[in-house]
């Protein structure tokens, strides 16, 4: 284990949700790694309880606060897995404060992200909509397959997820579209078949279409299935337990800080090549 002023020092916002606890548990057990702190919104019961290991349930001398701000002023590096108004705003106090700013939120907008290509412009900002290894490559290998396969094939992705994710289709369905379209080299935006309700007429050709299914306690599953006529290529990841993400996030945040200035992505975090 490093020296204690070597370590790097890693602030969860959102620490009390499922995907913040998982994080806390993923800073915790990293060598080389010190959790600074973990915040909640201001209304939440959990202000003001101490932070513990979410498996083993040793106590940290941390509590949870309300204080966003306070928590990049005391962090090397911030982990955000919250929502697209909490993201946005955390990404100015990241330029304000110096703080590398590590973004998994997923439903932002345009603008939403525009937000983070300004912070971009101060400070190391990696955005993802999966930090999964397993899922890179997934967008690595659609790219490619894309870009292999003409519009004869069909391009369907599905994705699952637990009864409680709140946006559809997900971040990782969209990312996957869009490394579909790169590969075919479209705008995703003028070929994405998002919604198949009553008469909808015939699959119109180079669409990619996204169908959504939610239930239980899927950690999230993902297909993308290229369809031609009597022969069918699917490419899969399922995931079995969201640390997989938060061991990516926590990659992500070692990896980032000390790098210059700029927006990131995990193939970056990776080094994946980039087409």
């Amino acid at each position: 284990m490093p020296e204690e002023h070597t370590e790097i020092k890693i602030g969860i916002v959102g620490c009390g949700g499922r995907m913040g606890q998982t994080l806390i548990g993923a800073v915790l057990d990293q060598a080389g790694a010190r959790l600074s702190g973990g915040t909640e919104r201001h209304d939440s019961p959990l202000i003001g309880q101490t932070i513990r290991h979410p498996a083993t349930g040793v106590e940290t001398d941390l509590n949870i606060t309300g204080d966003a701000e306070a928590l990049f002023t005391a962090s090397d590096v911030v982990i955000d897995f919250t929502c697209p108004t909490a993201t946005v705003l955390h990404s100015g106090f990241a330029t304000k404060h110096n703080t590398v700013h590590i973004a998994g939120t997923t439903g932002m907008t345009m603008a939403d992200e525009d937000a983070l290509r300004d912070a971009a412009k101060t400070v190391p900002v990696v955005y993802a909509s999966n930090f999964s290894l397993g899922v890179n490559l997934l967008f690595y290998l659609t790219q490619k397959a894309a870009s292999l396969l003409d519009e004869d094939f069909d391009i369907e992705i599905l994705e699952m997820h637990h009864r409680h994710k709140v946006d559809a289709p997900s971040g990782t369905a969209l990312g996957l579209g869009q490394q579909a379209a790169r590969g075919r080299g479209v705008d995703l935006k003028e070929v994405a078949d998002r919604g198949r309700d009553g008469i909808t007429g015939a699959r119109k050709r180079g669409d990619i279409g996204f169908a959504v299914l939610r239930g239980g306690n899927v950690a999230g599953e993902h297909t993308v299935s290229f369809n031609a006529d009597d022969e069918r290529i699917e490419l899969t990841h399922k995931a079995g337990n969201r640390a997989i993400f938060a061991r990516g996030a926590v990659k992500a945040a070692l990896w980032a800080t000390g790098r210059k200035a700029g927006l990131y992505d995990m193939f970056d975090v990776l080094g994946l090549p980039k087409e």
